[in-house]
């Protein structure tokens, strides 16, 4: 559990319970997360996993293999479908359509690479607001082993 405090600055964080989340891909339909206080602030934070982006509903797993279907491999919206344990929980074309909203389609691999860094800085508690040009990221090494089967 990360135990510095974003707004305060430090190292007061208790668990404060868990709740479930939906984070749809092959392997999950809900994921059980955990919920932090800061006991100094009175601030209480939600702990994703990496995997899992706020307020979503289908986990990075499931939308990066959305996105590579139809760019990499170019099947339509309709049959870029990710691979779902549930499948009645399958993405309406339309939804895998915004998530490919601002992604610079020149250069497909750079853009999502560099928009899913800057969320892990901003969620690591590094600093302000995500930045679509982060510092350099020799701190996220266990997180790009993470990543690297993504073929980001």
């Amino acid at each position: 559990m990360l135990r510095r405090c974003p707004v305060c600055e430090r190292d007061s964080i208790i668990g404060h319970g868990r709740r479930r989340k939906q984070a749809h891909d092959e392997h999950h339909d809900w994921i059980g997360i955990r919920r932090g206080l800061c006991s100094a602030c009175g601030k209480s934070f939600t702990l994703l996993p990496l995997f899992s982006l706020p307020y979503t509903h289908y986990s990075l797993l499931a939308r990066t293999q959305a996105l590579r279907r139809h760019f990499m491999e170019h099947r339509p919206w309709e049959e870029a479908t990710p691979a779902l344990k549930d499948p009645d929980r399958v993405p309406d074309p339309s939804t895998l359509r915004r998530w490919s909203d601002g992604l610079d389609r020149s250069q497909l691999a750079a853009s999502f690479r560099r928009q899913t860094f800057a969320r892990l800085v901003h969620w690591l508690g590094r600093g302000a607001p995500a930045d679509p040009q982060p510092e350099p990221l020799s701190g996220l090494t266990p997180f790009l082993q993470v990543l690297w089967p993504l073929r980001l």
